[in-house]
């Protein structure tokens, strides 16, 4: 039987890998996307070695951790922010993200534990990166001289298309962290043409050298990081198309969307005791691990207090501090199983910031909901959501009582919002085998064949702007300006020559008078 066993693992091509895993951007979100594939990585028998800013020493076996408080620290002030960036632009998001990403890199690179390792004599057959404006991270794969997979946990957007050479036709392409959230117009379009070409030409001159200066700084070479930086092999889109709006991909990009949730488990028993009871069914409020509803406005916490106090329904409220003068439906947590509650059969709405992994929670368990979207990309998640019919979007700058209790109204009574949530819950779940399964693969693909070369899009040998076709646009336009100069002077000078004619003419004629 033994020998059964491992001949089925040699056929299969599985076999223990070392595998390094990098998550260079602190927040509790993405942690819980790439821990999910850790531990699965580990349950299957690889032998993993995690670089994180959360301290988790949860797997007993195959699995090392590295810790790197300095990171966590930096983001403190960072995170009670968060709700004040809803009335900043895309630039000013953008600049704030090429910063914000430029110090957490640094952080995880200097890191006494991860130099460390970079000095030591460790062999690594795959490194994962989670990705989000560490470029010089993904020096890892070259110091290690392993194969680079890069996981995308807010799903393929301006933050990844330049790693694997994606198509991003701003016609039709609208980034996923912008404010635009629609391209109806040819308004809409050139706007969107003009600011994606231009944060690509910040990113271009400002972001990338900086990193490849880490790069350069923290792994000892004068090799430049555009020659590492464009042989990624995978990537892993935290996507689907029920959640995310549907672009053009690359042969190297794979959608895993769902693959972080799990079958629901038990519930703490005084939240199912509270969830079992609610006989008008449940409304669950949460702003997500990032932003903490603690953190925002007092007023806000009375606007919705108000709200809550006119419903039938009750109200389980993620709050991470107490909360004094709730109504009657209403109870509070400082934490909550989400995944857990949104599988109660009793839930019937759920309020949420907009984030991707909530967005894709809600739809996997067939719950609409009510956006409040702030920043990043709950904006354009919002808009999908309501473009394909499960939820309905309430702006936090424009946020009235009024307003609110339409909206949840509305998403309660209107049956069209639930059938939608069941219909897209159905296409969710409607793969040829589950996101997880894919995402472990397609892991092990890239491990077996050393990277995978022949995925690679010819886009990443052109520079952005030959990508988007601006040169060419830029040479026509020139072409255009030079015939119509030519034309113009031919035509002049034409008339110039007929009118001296005509003058010389009119002359004669005056002489023989």
């Amino acid at each position: 039987m033994k020998l059964q066993f491992v001949f089925l693992l040699c056929v299969s091509g599985i076999h223990s890998a070392n595998i390094l895993m990098i998550q260079p951007f602190p927040s509790y979100n993405f942690f819980n996307l790439i821990f999910r594939l850790v531990k699965e990585l580990a349950d299957r028998q690889h032998q993993v070695t995690f670089i994180s800013q959360f301290p988790n020493n949860d797997l007993e076996k195959n699995y090392e951790f590295i810790f790197v408080q300095e990171s966590f620290d930096q983001m403190k002030g960072f995170w009670k922010k968060l709700v004040d960036f809803k009335n900043k632009g895309t630039i000013e998001r953008t600049l704030n993200d090429f910063d914000r990403g430029l110090k957490q890199t640094e952080a995880v690179l200097k890191n006494c534990e991860v130099q460390r390792l970079l000095n030591s004599a460790r062999h690594y057959d795959l490194v994962i990166v989670e990705h989000s404006f560490n470029e010089a991270a993904i020096g890892m794969g070259y110091h290690f001289n392993a194969p680079v997979v890069v996981l995308a946990p807010s799903g393929l957007n301006f933050r990844f298309y330049h790693l694997v050479g994606a198509p991003a036709p701003s016609s039709y392409v609208l980034d996923a962290f912008s404010v635009q959230t629609q391209l109806d117009t040819f308004w809409d379009r050139l706007n969107n043409f003009i600011m994606s070409n231009f944060l690509e030409f910040l990113r271009t001159t400002m972001h990338l050298p900086k990193q490849n200066q880490l790069f350069q700084k923290y792994f000892k070479t004068e090799v430049d990081l555009d020659t590492i930086m464009y042989n990624v092999s995978l990537m892993l889109s935290n996507s689907h198309s029920t959640v995310y709006n549907a672009v053009p991909y690359v042969p190297a990009v794979i959608n895993i969307g769902g693959y972080h949730v799990k079958s629901p488990n038990g519930l703490p028993e005084n939240l199912k005791n509270y969830l079992d009871n609610a006989r008008n069914g449940v409304i669950l409020f949460s702003m997500g691990s990032s932003m903490k509803s603690k953190d925002m406005d007092p007023k806000i916490h009375k606007l919705f207090i108000n709200v809550f106090s006119k419903l039938k329904e009750d109200v389980v409220w993620k709050f991470e501090s107490d909360l004094e003068n709730i109504p009657k439906n209403v109870k509070t947590f400082q934490w909550l199983p989400q995944q857990d509650v949104l599988a109660h059969p009793n839930v019937r709405a759920f309020i949420t910031h907009g984030g991707l992994s909530s967005l894709i929670e809600a739809v996997y368990f067939g719950v609409p909901v009510v956006g409040l979207p702030s920043f990043a990309d709950q904006e354009s998640n919002m808009a999908v959501a309501v473009t394909r019919g499960y939820g309905i979007r309430v702006d936090m700058k424009d946020i009235t009582e009024d307003n609110l209790y339409k909206a949840l109204q509305e998403i309660l009574n209107e049956p069209k919002y639930k059938q939608n949530a069941i219909k897209m819950s159905k296409l969710m779940h409607d793969q040829p085998m589950k996101p997880i399964d894919s995402a472990i693969y397609w892991i092990e693909y890239i491990i077996r064949h050393r990277g995978a070369p022949y995925l690679r899009s010819p886009g990443l040998d052109l520079a952005w702007y030959q990508r988007e076709m601006v040169d060419i646009i830029f040479f026509l336009m020139v072409v255009a300006a030079v015939l119509f100069i030519t034309i113009f002077i031919v035509i002049r000078n034409l008339f110039q020559l007929v009118y001296k004619q005509k003058l010389i003419i009119v002359k004669k004629d005056k002489k023989r008078n």
